[in-house]
């Protein structure tokens, strides 16, 4: 008589060799990756060991996807004791709003903040949120000059765009940091930083809930955690953020911004151009 083994037995089996239940992951790649791919994502290397060397902070920042903020399906499952309604359709015209979160999340210290807005992703907001995570953490990082970001090529940090580097150089001139940008190559934003550390987490976190309100909203990012002790804030921005902004030729020179040899189309710094703001 043939012997059967429990489900138990099996799922210790299955677990013991290193079987769980696995999603889909995108790692193949289609297209003709960039000729400067490999020497860029070497540069960042390069850049990211110097800064740590030094304690000098380095932090990865994007857009997270936009969330309607409403009764709406949202993928995953929750143990309750019945199902919830949501609304049959996606109708954006029944959202309460769309919400844009833009993250900011410091690898060495494995925090993360997210800022929330319910207009426009633009590089307006994107520096604003990094203002707000620097007014929160630079007792962190006290007589530190420099800060690295590393961001994607496209988007409200685009690797392109005028109004980014020159809100970037008002930041500067605010705060006295000499600010070093690297932006990803085109088609490899999954290997920036926040995307696995960061943004999945809080998508685990919300899985199978209602984001019925920004109240609702915030509180799963706020409690977004994991083993290792990822802590994650969160604030909402009330201002509204306007597409089309431009900057003008006059403008742009006066940025101080320095290109890099390697790759100068991805990696630049940027220099305050006078002595901090007292901000006591």
């Amino acid at each position: 008589m043939e012997g059967r083994a429990c489900p138990t037995t099996i799922g210790r089996l299955l677990r013991a060799e290193k079987f769980g239940l696995r999603s889909h992951r995108k790692t193949l790649h289609t297209g003709r990756a960039h000729t400067e791919r490999d020497k860029q994502f070497r540069y960042i290397a390069k850049n990211r060991e110097d800064f740590r060397s030094t304690g000098d902070p380095r932090i990865s920042v994007d857009t997270k996807k936009k969330e309607l903020i409403g009764q709406f399906k949202n993928p995953g499952q929750s143990w309750r004791a019945h199902d919830e309604a949501v609304n049959a359709h996606d109708f954006p015209q029944d959202a309460v709003c769309r919400a844009t979160p833009y993250g900011i999340y410091d690898p060495e210290r494995n925090e993360g903040h997210v800022c929330v807005a319910t207009s426009s992703d633009t590089p307006d907001f994107a520096v604003d949120a990094v203002e707000d995570w620097w007014h929160l953490h630079q007792s962190d990082y006290a007589g530190k000059t420099r800060l690295m970001l590393e961001a994607d090529g496209g988007g409200s940090n685009g690797s392109r765009s005028r109004v980014f580097k020159k809100r970037l150089q008002e930041f500067a001139d605010k705060t006295g940091l000499e600010i070093t940008v690297c932006h990803y190559p085109p088609g490899t934003s999954k290997w920036n930083p926040i995307e696995h550390r960061l943004f999945s987490q809080i998508s685990a976190t919300w899985a199978g809930y209602v984001l019925a309100s920004l109240c609702v909203f915030l509180g799963f990012i706020r409690r977004t955690t994991t083993k290792t002790g990822l802590k994650v804030t969160a604030t909402h921005f009330e201002k509204h953020y306007a597409t089309g902004g431009r900057v003008k030729n006059a403008e742009f020179k006066q940025i101080s911004l320095t290109r890099h040899e390697v790759c100068p189309q991805w990696n630049y710094t940027i220099r305050p151009r006078k002595p901090p703001e007292n901000t006591e």
